[in-house]
């Protein structure tokens, strides 16, 4: 049976009708320098792209690298004249989390399709996702490997009637324009000097973004939170949407901690730390592994002397509450 609400209903209960307007920031996030010991004893010079900050009032949901790949989703979905989002994901997707929140700030409905069975256990992502307005289906994860197959999508029409479709983690060819405009805005506030751009990656869309915006003497480092060589050949499926050159960039795979939300004692004591002495909040799914791997090999002599690096924090911290619902209270 189709789930079906009316464009007015839906329209009247956003919180935000200019979608443009809403996502176009008046300001871009801001560099904050890290003056961590390590940096001054190899002479790197590091900064956080906050990232984290890109949010519509107190809503964590809708935040971060999931701010650029969503707004031209978004607009593409109000001007064909769409009233409902379906899109894909795990139990803990930051992506679930982030389209459900847009879908209530900008009055869409919305379907996630979820990987696996209803966790029996609490899980803060899910609920706040149906909170949010969200309508989730759970499929088997045998079922799910079909989520691009032409079949599957029409039987998700057949059930829930029209709708726009956002792939898994958001990563297609308008995430990626969302993305560039990330690259552009960091080499405007840089001051265009060569320096190394690095991020977390999960599909590997952000990176393929920011790597067309950028020029080639950046190098841009993709640190993979998933256990696995597969990332590259993703990310160089998205960049082939594009023809421009890109920036040179490698994915780093020596920091997923054992996988997708893997973690180890080592980890969460230095996002507890990293926290205490910088005053900036990560999360253990992410950013947590970027910014332990990335001062290792800053550590390591990866990076030459005086080079510039900047770490995009690319938010999930919504997923902290419900991390420690899961595993006890181990983050701060």
């Amino acid at each position: 049976m189709s789930r079906d609400v009316s464009k007015h209903q839906i329209i009247a209960t956003s919180k935000y009708h200019n979608i443009k307007q809403a996502l176009t920031p008046t300001s871009p996030s801001t560099l904050h320098p890290v003056s961590a010991p390590i940096c001054e004893e190899k002479g790197v010079q590091l900064w956080i792209k906050r990232d984290d900050q890109l949010q519509l009032g107190d809503d964590l949901g809708f935040c971060g690298n999931k701010w650029r790949k969503l707004k031209y989703n978004l607009l593409a979905a109000r001007e064909e004249g769409h009233t409902k989002l379906l899109t894909f994901g795990g139990a803990f997707s930051n992506h679930i989390v982030a389209t459900a929140s847009a879908g209530r700030l900008f009055g869409f409905q919305t379907i996630g399709i979820i990987r696996g069975e209803r966790p029996r256990t609490g899980n803060g992502s899910l609920r706040y996702a149906e909170a949010c307005g969200m309508h989730l289906h759970f499929i088997t994860r045998s079922a799910y490997r079909n989520k691009k197959d032409a079949e599957f999508i029409q039987n998700l029409h057949d059930q829930f009637g029209d709708f726009y479709a956002i792939p898994e983690g958001g990563s297609n060819i308008l995430a990626l324009k969302g993305c560039q405009e990330l690259g552009k805005e960091l080499l405007d506030q840089c001051g265009h000097r060569p320096l190394y751009i690095a991020l977390a990656c999960g599909t590997g869309g952000t990176l393929a973004g920011l790597a067309q915006a950028v020029s080639s003497e950046v190098e841009v480092l993709g640190f993979s939170a998933l256990k696995g060589d597969f990332l590259t050949g993703e990310v160089e499926k998205l960049q082939a949407l594009f023809p421009s050159p890109t920036a040179p960039w490698r994915i780093i795979n020596n920091y997923h901690f054992g996988g997708f939300a893997k973690f180890t004692p080592t980890l969460i004591q230095f996002i507890n730390t990293f926290k205490q002495q910088y005053g900036i909040a990560l999360d253990p799914i992410y950013t947590g592994k970027l910014f332990f791997g990335l001062l290792d090999l800053i550590g390591a002599d990866y990076f030459p002397a005086n080079a510039h690096i900047i770490a995009v924090h690319t938010g999930g911290l919504q997923g902290i509450r419900g991390f420690n619902e899961r595993f006890g209270a181990l983050i701060d």
